[in-house]
Parts: C-alpha cells; structure tokens; sequence
C-alpha cells in the first residue's frame, strides 16, 4: 500500500544461480507494481473482492484476510463498508509485508497480524479471503487449512479464493502459459526478466488445475462454489457451506 510505486526490476540483470523466490524486503519495495504487471486482471479482482466481502458482512461482521501481503483486499473490503462495528483482520507471515501494511492504516475497524495463516483462529469469520495464497502453500496442508476454515467460520460464511490455475490438457497449458508470459512482456518485462522469474517460483509456487480445487473444497465441506472471474489462468470463486 505505499504511496510511492516503484517500478520492479529485481529480475532485469542475468543471474548465475536464481534464488527461491520470498517476500522479502527488495519484493515487498516493487509488490504493487510487480503483482499488477504479472498477475492478469488484478486490480478488478481486488476491487470486486472487496466489494463481494463487504457486501455479504452482516452488522458488527468479521473478515479475516489470509495471506494478505500489503493489505490491498484488506483495504478495498474496508473501502465498501459503512458498518463503524466491522471488523477487518489482515494476517502474513512476511514481516516486511505485514510492516509496510501497516504503514498506512488510520481505520480502527482495520488491523494487521504478523503470523502463521496454518495457525490462525478464525472462529466466527463471516468472510475469508484467500487471494493468490493457497498456491504457496505446501499442497499437503491445502487440505487442512481449508478445512480449518470452513469448521471456523460462521455457518453462512464466505470463502473468497483467487488463484492461478493449470490445465491437464498439455495443449491448453502451454497456451496459457504462452499467453500469460506475453501479458508479461506487453507490461514491460523482457524476456529475462520472465525466465529468471519463473525459475524463482519453479519450487515456490505450486499451481493446481480448477478440477483440484474443487476437489479440496468438497473434500474440506464446501458444496456452493462459483467461479466469478477468470482473465487468462488466473480465476477467482466463490465459495460457501
């Protein structure tokens, strides 16, 4: 949420060896400008995200933003609401993120968690946002994060999930992977920037086909689940008991 977007170039000069990819203090500096050139449809996604989570929050309601990096859903949710008894929670494991989140927060309604998402309490949340997190996470605790979440939750509760999504036909995956890298390029990062990014996220960011996910999301007691946007492979959903 800093005022001042700095352009990101943490890829631009060629590597010997690429690091696994962190959110570190040199990200969390470019993150608004890295995210929304890389990730296909991003600011509508966060706007509409907040809305749909405002919209759904009964007076004196709670949401809990999982993951939330420098707060964006966090903030746009809180731009939506006219209940001064809402309350909005944001929780990252990153330090610098969670600091920087912090930096501009004014609202009391608003607060920021330094701390473990496999970990955190949402007892009672009437809405929880998971945008662009689940893929970072170990696909063998997937499971047991979103079960956690649909035992917590409010009974009528809502699960807004963003992700980007693979495909099991060979064909359909190089396509938008083709595609998605030439959104990349039209944004302005060159064809280095693209390669040494992609191998920094080769063995951090492990993505799931939209068959997957549904699957976890039965299988963790979930029955009404909508796919409200997708732009390339990147797609977002509803998600309720």
């Amino acid at each position: 949420m800093s005022s001042d977007k700095r352009t990101d170039n943490i890829y631009a000069k060629a590597r010997q060896a690429v690091a696994d990819f962190s959110f570190s203090d040199d990200v969390v500096a470019v993150f608004p400008d890295m995210i929304a050139r890389s990730v296909p449809g991003y600011d509508n996604v966060i706007a509409t995200t907040g809305l749909l989570a405002a919209e759904h929050l009964p007076i004196g309601g709670k949401v809990l933003d999982l993951g939330c990096s420098l707060g964006a859903t966090s903030y746009a949710t809180l731009a939506y609401l006219t209940d001064p008894t809402a309350q909005v929670i944001g929780v990252d494991n990153s330090e610098p993120m969670i600091r920087e989140a912090k930096r501009k927060q004014r609202d009391p309604r608003l607060s920021f968690v330094h701390g473990d998402i496999l970990e955190q309490d949402v007892s009672g949340a009437n809405v929880v946002l998971l945008n662009y997190v689940l893929q970072f996470i170990d696909p063998e605790t997937r499971l047991t994060l979103l079960t956690n979440i649909r035992q917590q939750m409010a009974p009528d509760g809502m699960l807004l999930l963003s992700e980007k999504i693979c495909y099991s036909n060979p064909s359909h995956q190089a396509q938008m992977e083709q595609a998605h890298w030439a959104f990349k390029r039209a944004n302005g990062y060159s064809e280095l920037e693209v390669s040494q990014k992609r191998s920094a996220l080769e063995n951090v960011m492990i993505v799931d086909t939209e068959a997957e996910h549904r699957r976890r999301l039965a299988a963790a007691g979930f029955t009404q689940i909508t796919r409200w946007f997708q732009c390339l492979n990147w797609a977002s959903f509803i998600i309720q008991p």
